[in-house]
C-alpha cells in the first residue's frame, strides 16, 4: 500500500480576481474629481499670500486604507484555500524479474532506433525501460547474464533506481564471462522471488542465444520455476546471419543461432508465453502484449481536507474599512 500527500494552494472562484483590476479606475476617477472645498473664497489671490501649497499624506492615508480593504475583500470573495489530499494505493501484488542476456552476441547490430543501427543490448534496455516505466504500482528487478549470472537491480518500487546507473545502467556486456547460462538465470531469478508474498511472480527472459553454460538446465530450471508459482515469458531477440563481434582477443566470427523450442518448451512449462523479436518495433510489440497479460489490479481511495482560509482575508478587509471609517471621523479628520 502506498500513501501519496499533496497539499495545494487554490481558489475556488478565481475570476472574482477580475475585481482587482476596477482597483486602478477607481483611483484614476478619485484623482479626476479633487477633493470636497471647505472653505469659498472670492478671490485666489488671498491663498498665494499663505505661501506654497502642501498635499495632505493624511487624505492618502485614508484612501489607502480604502483600497487595501477593497483589496482585501476581493481576495476573500475569490474563496482562497488549501486543500489536502491523500491517495491510498493498494497493489495487486505484482511482482517481476527482468533477466536480460548481456552475452557477446548481444553486440551484434541488427537492430534500428529513430534510423540509427543499434545492437541487440541498447535496443532491449530502451524498450525494457519504457516497459518499467508503464508498471508504475509493480515490484520489479533486473538480472543481467552471460556465462553466469549476477543482479543488476534488486526488486524495488523506485522506477528511477531501475532506469538510473544502479539499474539498467549495471546491464553490461563484458562484466562476467561470456556464455548463455540460460537455466542459471532462471533459478537464480526464482530464487529471489521465491519468497516473496506476492500475488503474482514473473520472470521476464531476453536471450539471442543457447544455453552453453551453468550447472542446470533451462528445462529443469523451468520446473522450478512452475513449482514456485512463477510464470516465465520467454524472448528470442535477434536476426539469423553471419557477424563479427567484439571479444577480449579480438574480433570473432559469429553464427547466429536460436534454440527456440527449448524457449518454447520454458515458457510452456511455466505457464508463460514465447515471443520472438527480429526489430526494435517488434519487441516494443511483445513487451505491450505482456503488459496486457500482467495487468496489474489497482484500488486507490482519495481523501481529500480543505482549509478555508477565506475568512483570513474578510477579517483584514473588514479592519482596514473601520480603519478608514473610524480614522475619517478622528485621528484622519480634516479642520478648515
Amino acid at each position: 500500500m502506498n500513501l501519496l500527500a499533496e497539499t495545494t494552494f487554490t481558489l475556488a472562484h478565481p475570476w472574482a480576481l477580475a475585481l482587482l483590476a476596477l482597483l486602478p479606475l477607481l483611483a484614476l476617477l478619485r484623482s479626476k474629481a479633487g477633493g470636497d472645498s471647505v472653505v469659498v473664497f472670492s478671490s485666489l489671490h488671498i491663498l498665494e499670500r499663505l505661501g506654497p501649497s502642501t498635499r495632505s499624506r493624511v487624505g492618502g492615508m485614508r484612501w489607502a486604507s480604502v483600497f487595501l480593504a477593497l483589496t482585501f475583500l476581493i481576495f476573500a470573495l475569490s474563496r482562497p484555500q488549501w486543500i489536502d489530499r491523500t491517495e491510498k494505493v493498494t497493489e495487486s501484488g505484482v511482482e517481476m524479474i527482468l533477466a536480460i542476456d548481456v552475452s557477446r552476441s548481444m553486440q551484434v547490430e541488427d537492430f534500428w532506433i529513430d534510423g540509427n543501427k543499434v545492437n541487440r543490448l541498447q535496443a532491449a534496455k530502451k524498450v525494457t525501460r519504457e516497459f518499467i516505466a508503464g508498471r508504475t504500482t509493480d515490484r520489479i528487478g533486473i538480472l543481467a547474464f552471460a556465462g553466469q549470472p549476477y543482479l543488476a537491480s534488486p526488486l524495488t518500487l523506485s522506477k528511477s533506481w531501475l532506469e538510473g546507473p544502479h539499474g539498467l545502467g549495471r546491464v553490461q556486456i563484458g562484466l562476467i564471462e561470456d556464455g548463455t547460462a540460460i537455466g542459471s538465470a532462471i533459478a537464480a531469478a526464482a530464487k529471489r522471488l521465491d519468497k516473496r508474498s506476492a500475488k503474482s511472480k514473473i520472470i521476464v527472459m531476453l536471450t539471442d542465444g543457447v544455453n552453453n553454460a551453468g550447472k542446470l538446465s533451462p528445462i529443469e530450471a523451468a520446473k522450478l520455476a512452475s513449482t514456485l508459482g512463477i510464470r516465465v515469458y520467454t524472448i528470442a531477440v535477434g536476426t539469423y546471419g553471419d557477424y563479427i563481434v567484439q571479444t577480449p582477443n579480438g574480433p570473432q566470427r559469429l553464427q547466429q543461432a536460436f534454440d527456440e523450442k527449448t524457449l518454447q518448451e520454458i515458457a510452456q512449462i511455466a505457464s508463460g508465453e514465447y515471443f520472438r523479436a527480429q526489430d526494435t518495433a517488434g519487441l516494443e510489440k511483445i513487451f505491450t502484449a505482456i503488459d496486457q497479460l500482467e495487468k496489474t489490479e489497482v484500488s486507490s481511495s482519495t481523501r481529500v481536507e480543505i482549509d478555508e482560509v477565506f475568512h483570513w482575508f474578510g477579517l483584514g478587509g473588514l479592519a482596514f474599512g473601520l480603519l478608514s471609517l473610524a480614522g475619517g471621523e478622528t485621528f484622519w479628520r480634516r479642520f478648515p
